[in-house]
C-alpha cells in the first residue's frame, strides 16, 4: 500500500519538473491539519526553487474552483482536502494544468490523467485512523527530497491536531513521523494511562501539541478573515512570535464570548430536534470567525448535558460571500458540520450506526449540495440557504431506511 503510494507520488513529482513553469500554487485547509500541510508544501517547494502562491480555504467551493480552473499551464496543489472531489477538478480542469491531490479523507479517482489524486484512502490507508493531510504532505515532501525529514515534527503536529488516535495514541503512518521526530529531538513521547502524550520541544521549552494545534486552529479557524492563516503557516516554519500569541489570545476571547452566547440560546430551546438528528443554526452570529467554527462548536458541546447522547449533531453557520485571496464570491451557501457524542462513536466504529461519512454526502447530494472532506466521526458539507430544514428530512429519510432496511 504504502510503497505503491510512494511510486506515484515519485512519478507525480516528476511531472512537476517537467512543467515549463517554475511555479507552484498551493491550496490548503485552515485548520491545524491544512496549515501544517500548507507549511511542509511550502518549504518543500521552495526548497526546489520553485515560486509558491499559497492559497487558504475554509473548503473547496465550486465557486472558488472555476476561478481557479480558468488559468492554463499551472501547477495546482490541493492539500487536506479535494480528495473526494478528483472528478469535478477533472472536468473542470480538461487537461489544461497540472493537479495534485495530498489529501486523507474519502476519495474518488481522478478522470483526467492530468489531475493525479495521491490521497491515501486510495492505496488503503485510512484518514481517519493512520494518516492526517499533513502525514500525507510529509510523506510528499520526503519523496521530494530525504532532506525534507526535518519538518516530521510538522507533520505530528498536524496528525495530533486531527485527533484521530487509536486507545490514545497515533499509529500507521502518524506515528512513523512522530517517530522520525523523536529521534531528531523535536517531540518527546510519554505514555500514560489513556494512551501518549505528545510533547514539542522548542526554545522556549516544552508545549504540548494537543496545546499547539489548538493554537493553530484558532489562528486558522476564528482568524481565517484576518490573516490567522498566512500567520499560522509562519508558526509551523519559525515558531511563535509576540505577534502570533497577542492574536491568538485576541481570538480564543472573542470565541469563548461568542460560544457562550450560542450556548445560553441552546439552552433557552434554540436546539430543535428530529427522531435521529439535533441541530441548530447560528446564521452569521460567528462572524467574523470562520465557518470552520460551527465544527469546533459542536466539538465543544457533544459531550455535554445540552446534546441527547443518542442523535447525531448538525450545526448550520452561513458561509460570507467573501474568500481570502478571492475576493467577492458570490456563494449563497451555508455550512452544516456534523458531530456525534462519545457514545455514538463506538456505535459508528462498531458498524451498528451509519458514519457521518456516509449519510452526509448522500443527503447532500440529494438536495445539489457540495460534499467533500468528510470522515466517520466528523463531517461537513454545504447546501443554498434556505435547505437546512430539508437536508435534515434528507438525513432523517436515509436513517429510517437504514433501520427498516
Amino acid at each position: 500500500m504504502l510503497n505503491v503510494l510512494i511510486d506515484a507520488m515519485e512519478q507525480a513529482i516528476q511531472e512537476v519538473r517537467h512543467m515549463p513553469e517554475r511555479a507552484v500554487q498551493v491550496f490548503h485547509h485552515n485548520d491545524s491539519d491544512g496549515l501544517t500541510s500548507g507549511a511542509i508544501l511550502t518549504r518543500a517547494f521552495e526548497r526546489q526553487g520553485f515560486e509558491v502562491s499559497r492559497f487558504c480555504l475554509e473548503k473547496p467551493y465550486p465557486a472558488v474552483l472555476e476561478k481557479v480552473y480558468e488559468q492554463e499551464g499551472k501547477t495546482l496543489v490541493f492539500a487536506d482536502f479535494a480528495g473526494r472531489i478528483a472528478p469535478l477538478l477533472s472536468t473542470l480542469n480538461q487537461g489544461r494544468n497540472l493537479t495534485l491531490i495530498l489529501d486523507h479523507h474519502a476519495a474518488e479517482a481522478a478522470t483526467d490523467p492530468r489531475v493525479i489524486n495521491l490521497d491515501p484512502d486510495l492505496f488503503g490507508l485510512k484518514g481517519d485512523r493512520d494518516i492526517s493531510g499533513s502525514t500525507t504532505c510529509y510523506l510528499f515532501a520526503r519523496t521530494m527530497d530525504p532532506a525534507n525529514r526535518d519538518m516530521a515534527h510538522i507533520a505530528a503536529v498536524g496528525a495530533v491536531g486531527d485527533g484521530f488516535f487509536v486507545d490514545g495514541a497515533l499509529v500507521s503512518e502518524n506515528r512513523e513521523a512522530a517517530m522520525e521526530a523523536v529521534q531528531q529531538g523535536l517531540i518527546e513521547i510519554r505514555k500514560h494511562d489513556g494512551g501518549e502524550q505528545y510533547l514539542l520541544n522548542t526554545a522556549e521549552g516544552q508545549l504540548p501539541v494537543v496545546e499547539f494545534g489548538d493554537y493553530l486552529d484558532v489562528l486558522g479557524g476564528v482568524g481565517y478573515y484576518q490573516q490567522g492563516p498566512d500567520i499560522g503557516v509562519g508558526v509551523c516554519l519559525e515558531g511563535t512570535t509576540p505577534e502570533s500569541e497577542r492574536m491568538v489570545q485576541d481570538l480564543r476571547a472573542v470565541r469563548t464570548k461568542l460560544f457562550d452566547e450560542e450556548i445560553a440560546r441552546l439552552q433557552a430551546g434554540a436546539l430543535q430536534q428530529a427522531p435521529h438528528v439535533q441541530w441548530f443554526d447560528v446564521e452569521t452570529r460567528f462572524f467574523p470567525m470562520g465557518v470552520k467554527m460551527i465544527g469546533a462548536f459542536c466539538d465543544a458541546i457533544r459531550d455535554t448535558d445540552l446534546i441527547d447522547p443518542g442523535k447525531y449533531l448538525a450545526g448550520f453557520q452561513t458561509i460570507p460571500d467573501e474568500i481570502p485571496g478571492f475576493g467577492a464570491i458570490g456563494l449563497n451557501q451555508v455550512k452544516i458540520s456534523m458531530r456525534v457524542s462519545p457514545a455514538m462513536e463506538e456505535e459508528i466504529r462498531a458498524g451498528r450506526a451509519m458514519g457521518l461519512n456516509v449519510l452526509l454526502p448522500e443527503a447532500t447530494t440529494r438536495l445539489g449540495g457540495f460534499s467533500d472532506a468528510c470522515h466517520s466521526l466528523t463531517a461537513a458539507t454545504t447546501v443554498a440557504i434556505g435547505r437546512q430544514e430539508a437536508l435534515i428530512h434528507e438525513m432523517e429519510t436515509i436513517l429510517e431506511g437504514d433501520v427498516h432496511g
